[in-house]
């Protein structure tokens, strides 16, 4: 039996195309940290709710330093999602993972500088686990999603997370690759970081664009290349989240589920409920407010 919550999906407004769903309806959400990027688009999938948010918003008018992801995350977990996918455009660090392959990362890099990276910069003290920052059942849906359908997928990987606007320099790029990882992008460890905190399980669905710029001989990526392979790649993709969603078990045990059960570091007694209410979405089921 599959999750009874709703499913998320991040990424560009191309996805809400997919095959069979029926938009339902649109919705604005106000969160403690801002306005989300987009509307949230709510559909139906065969009775099954999935929920849609543009990340970088209408015609892709915001660049990824500039992304407000905590309101997107609260905003997810506010209308009931517990579990996310977040697709997005990587570059390859490796000569075997060509431009029009996907890759399914369970590990990241995290080089991001100027982001909020978490709901809880004072009272309480929150300190989640990051050593597996991507949920392996929802990785493994993917893949074998993916592969049912004769794409070019890899499961696992290490997924650099640069600052962005600009992209790398051939220095930087050489340098990833010496680490051994295997693919760069903009978003990923900053959705999964909050996600954690926010107790969703989050894969990364990373559809291959360009090399970068390491590769002599192929095009130094630019936005152009990045916007035509997405283009390309929007059916592909559309498919395999179909599939996924329908094929998604119930994830109600799953360790992210219960991520805050041992992170909250300050006494309970000490939080206030003020902060109690701010946060009811994240917190409720561990500091309820005093009643």
């Amino acid at each position: 039996m599959g999750d009874a919550n709703p499913i998320g999906i991040m990424g560009g407004s191309g996805l809400y195309q997919l095959p069979e769903i029926e938009i339902v309806s649109r919705k604005r959400v106000d969160t403690p940290f801002g306005e989300p990027s987009d509307e949230y688009v709510i559909g139906s999938l065969r009775g099954i709710e999935v929920i849609f948010l543009s990340r970088h918003g209408l015609g892709h008018k915001i660049v990824a330093p500039g992304v407000n992801y905590r309101a997107n995350i609260y905003g997810f977990k506010s209308l009931g999602v517990e579990t996310l996918i977040g697709v997005s455009a990587v570059g390859s660090l490796r000569e075997d993972l060509p431009p029009t392959h996907m890759i399914i990362p369970d590990q990241i890099i995290d080089l991001t500088k100027g982001r909020e990276t978490t709901f809880f910069n004072d009272n309480p003290a929150v300190h989640v686990g990051m050593g597996d920052p991507t949920c392996k059942a929802l990785n493994n849906v993917l893949y074998d999603c993916a592969v049912s359908l004769g794409v070019n997928a890899h499961l696992g990987g290490t997924y650099v997370c640069m600052e962005g606007p600009a992209f790398s320099t051939r220095a930087e790029s050489n340098l990833y690759r010496s680490w051994n990882a295997d693919v760069i992008g903009m978003t990923a460890a900053t959705e999964a970081k909050l996600c954690r905190e926010a107790e969703i399980c989050y894969s990364a669905l990373a559809l291959v664009t360009d090399y970068d710029v390491w590769k002599e001989g192929a095009d130094d990526v630019t936005i152009d290349i990045i916007i035509e392979y997405v283009r390309r790649n929007a059916e592909t993709a559309s498919k395999i989240l179909k599939e996924a969603i329908l094929k998604i078990p119930d994830l109600s045990n799953c360790a992210c589920r219960n991520a805050l059960a041992t992170a909250i570091g300050t006494s309970p007694e000490a939080v206030p409920d003020v902060t109690r209410n701010r946060l009811r979405v994240l917190l409720q089921k561990y500091l309820p407010p005093k009643e």
